[in-house]
């Protein structure tokens, strides 16, 4: 118990929103200091052994274009570990990056994970980072931290609904008196849209492009719904007839149209969390509206496509990327939260 107390006496609490696109560490009275893409460049040798290359940004800038002897993984996929060496190793990195520390200072870590994870993958995201050396982990759920994040009232006996659309997983939560009352988790977010982008392209252009260009066009004039002014850009990819490199205009109009049947997908998961709602917190979401957080809430248009379909007031939420990470914080923070909110 007394080395626990001196280790904390040095250790600070780190709170890590774990995403499929983007890893986003916070330190206990510092804020944000790591928000870098969920990517490991490994490199092989000879004997087999796996070396590690870089991880982040550096790795990020890696995919799609490494020699055989090199391999950039992503080792989160739909918000799930789906390399658990990698991951181990990704924390460790960004563990001893954000802590500066000794080899003995052991820090307790919060992390957010996706509604519904088995026990299995429970287990898995807690002894990644205990083996990358935390002394204590604790668990919260992706809604309720973006719904934290967004400077919801979750301790009211009110309903808040959001909607967050990360890399891997959209997840809506129903929130009150600090409890879900409803979640949905659906591994349909930003991935798939930038695979719906690249699939497009491929079929309407015959150009073929990878993910990581799919998700520049998304980000740069990917848009929900029609725009007054269409914007466009050019994408250069290899001509799928002539195997010819090429280059071809694509406009906001292109990149609606394929975005459609996903974005569907969310549309109709949001609709069935509004038909589980209990009567006496609908009028609470019809009052208060829904927030939009996550990379996809970024998408132009999208608060209105969804207001659209469901008739209700739908926003963004500020700064919507960094929602969930600002809300795994806030609960690191403040200790009676994180008991009360957090699950081993």
């Amino acid at each position: 118990m007394l080395i626990d107390k001196i280790i904390g006496w040095f250790s600070h609490d780190i709170s890590i929103d774990l995403g499929t696109a983007n890893t986003i560490v916070l330190v206990k009275g510092q804020g944000v200091i790591i928000n870098e893409p969920s990517v490991v460049a490994v490199q092989n040798d000879r004997y087999g052994k796996n070396k590690i290359l870089a991880v982040g940004q550096e790795a990020k800038e890696m995919v799609g274009k490494t020699p055989g002897s090199i391999t950039a993984v992503r080792p989160m996929k739909d918000g799930v570990i789906a390399d658990f060496d990698m991951t181990e190793k990704m924390i460790r990195h960004f563990i001893e990056k954000a802590h500066r520390r000794k080899a003995l200072i052991r820090p307790r870590i919060i992390v957010c994970v996706p509604y519904g994870l088995t026990g299995v993958e429970r287990k898995a995201v807690r002894e990644s980072a205990i083996s990358a050396g935390a002394r204590e982990v604790f668990l919260i759920e992706e809604p309720m931290a973006a719904a934290i994040g967004a400077g919801l009232p979750v301790k009211e006996p009110k309903g808040s609904l959001v909607v967050d659309i990360g890399g891997g997983t959209t997840e809506i939560g129903v929130i009150s008196l600090g409890g879900l009352v409803i979640s949905k988790s659906l591994r349909t977010a930003g991935d798939k849209l930038d695979m719906a982008v690249v699939d497009y392209v491929r079929r309407k252009y015959s150009l073929l492009i990878g993910e990581r260009t799919g998700e520049e066009i998304k980000i740069q004039i990917g848009s929900a719904v029609s725009l007054d002014e269409p914007l466009s850009m050019q994408v250069k990819g290899r001509d799928q007839v002539s195997g010819l490199l090429n280059s071809i205009e694509l406009t906001s109009e292109d990149v609606r149209e394929a975005m459609k049947e996903t974005l569907k997908e969310i549309s109709n998961a949001l609709k069935d969390v509004l038909e589980q709602m209990p009567p006496d917190l609908a009028g609470d979401i019809v009052e208060n509206g829904i927030a939009l957080t996550g990379g996809g809430a970024l998408i132009r248009g999208l608060d209105k496509y969804l207001s659209d379909i469901v008739k209700l007031p739908v926003y963004v939420g500020d700064d919507p990327l960094l929602c969930v990470a600002k809300g795994t914080g806030k609960a690191l923070e403040e200790i009676d939260v994180l008991q009360q909110l957090t699950y081993e």
